[in-house]
Order: C-alpha cells, then sequence, then structure tokens
C-alpha cells in the first residue's frame, strides 16, 4: 500500500487486524473518520472486501455478518446476500433498527 490508503485498504486491514472480534457498523465508520451519512458507502465497500478476503486467502478466511435486528419487535433480517442497512421492517414498520455486525473468522 501507498502512502495514502482507500477506504476499501483500511476496511480490510482494520478486519485483519481485528480478527475473530465483532465489529459493529458504527465502530468501523467512526475508526475510519466518517459520518453516519457514509453508512451505505462503508457496507458497499464492506461487500467487496468480504470477497476480497476470501480470494485472496483461498477461502481460509471469511467475512461473516450477524444480520440486521429490528429494535422495536425483534424482527432478524435473515437471507441478506449483501450487506446493507434496512429503512424498515417488513414487519412492524418501525425505523429502528440495528446495524449489521461484522466478525472475519476461520472458515468451519
Amino acid at each position: 500500500m501507498g502512502e495514502e490508503s482507500t477506504t476499501r485498504e483500511k476496511i480490510l486491514t482494520f478486519f485483519l487486524e481485528n480478527k475473530d472480534r465483532e465489529i459493529s457498523l458504527y465502530e468501523l465508520t467512526t475508526h475510519l473518520g466518517l459520518k453516519p451519512s457514509d453508512y451505505k458507502r462503508v457496507l458497499d465497500d464492506i461487500n467487496h472486501v468480504a470477497k476480497t478476503i476470501y480470494r485472496k486467502t483461498n477461502g481460509r478466511l471469511v467475512l461473516l455478518m450477524q444480520p440486521p435486528i429490528c429494535k422495536n419487535c425483534g424482527y432478524v433480517f435473515k437471507d441478506m446476500e449483501k450487506a446493507r442497512l434496512p429503512s424498515k421492517c417488513p414487519i412492524c414498520r418501525s425505523e429502528r433498527i440495528s446495524p449489521p455486525i461484522f466478525v472475519l473468522t476461520e472458515k468451519a
């Protein structure tokens, strides 16, 4: 890496340095020095970083995601193919959604 790392490189490094530790979207965004309005962009970057980690480690390491959960009714947003932060709960329509949590770990 050069003197200035891209956001994706910083995310990759942060996950590698914090292997086997749960990392919230908020913690990652704060570590990167970004604003809450940057969450969508960070989630897009995380999706790319997950693929990069898997490819570079020949599938040995995987970035797992604990899906978002509705804070109002407890609905779990399962079956998500990509990391994202839903705007509303499909059950109760609440906008109080906990963000996904990520952990880099050895593939089981």
